[in-house]
């Protein structure tokens, strides 16, 4: 076999397992809490499930931080399906909408800290496997904290907008709410289009990737820090 395609087959090998789990317990952590506030939605429609195919969006998924990487764009992202939530039916609407969006980053850092505490059972591995299991947990610490950073920045549809929803007055909620179908647009006109601006300018306009990796950095070295990995 071509030694280029082994390689390929492992740096897919290495990250495809750990975003896969991140993506689909991120997802299935926002049915179940639904559920357990109320709302059945999720949960007769099969979305709270720990089968990937439940939450794989082909465009957000896929083709999306394909099309970014094959672009050499300075920052990836992507998407899966949202879990459909009817918050009219949880018990207690907006604080049970925090909760419910909470779920899915929580889940992730729950995910990230699972795999720096795994690093320990690394030694335990045959050598054959030990390097390869190695760098998933390494990938999956690092997918869950960005993914939990990432969904937790104030804008909807994201979590944190979905949060920040939740805490503003009815009279601001309402208006900041209908930034939802605008959300992605402003992502990458924040993520992408506003940083190459800035660089045709000579002036470091990427801010928001910046604070997300910063912020993610920090995490993972205090999730190492708390795992004795530091």
């Amino acid at each position: 076999m071509n030694p280029s395609f082994n390689v390929i087959l492992y740096e897919i090998s290495i990250w495809l397992l750990p975003a896969l789990f991140a993506i689909t317990f991120h997802e299935a952590a926002h049915g179940f809490v639904a559920h357990l506030r109320g709302d059945d939605t999720a949960w007769k429609l099969g979305r709270v499930s720990f089968n990937p195919l439940k939450h794989v969006d082909p465009f957000g998924t896929i083709v999306l931080p394909g099309m970014l990487l094959l672009l050499r764009a300075p920052f990836l992202f992507g998407y899966a399906k949202p879990v459909p939530v009817n918050f009219r039916a949880l018990r207690h609407p907006r604080i049970d909408m925090i909760l419910v969006a909470a779920a899915g980053p929580a889940m992730n850092l729950l995910l990230a800290l699972t795999a720096a505490l795994a690093f320990r059972f690394v030694a335990y591995a045959p050598p054959t496997v030990a390097d390869w299991l190695a760098s998933n947990l390494k990938n999956a610490l690092l997918l869950n904290v960005f993914l939990a950073i990432f969904n937790l920045v104030p804008l909807p549809p994201l979590d944190g907008g979905r949060i920040l929803t939740g805490l503003l007055p009815r009279s601001l909620a309402i208006p900041f709410s209908r930034l939802e179908p605008f959300g992605l647009p402003i992502l990458i006109g924040l993520l992408l289009l506003l940083p190459m601006f800035g660089r045709q300018l000579g002036i470091n306009l990427d801010f928001l990737s910046n604070m997300i990796a910063g912020a993610t950095d920090a995490i993972i070295g205090l999730i190492l820090f708390v795992t004795g990995n530091g």
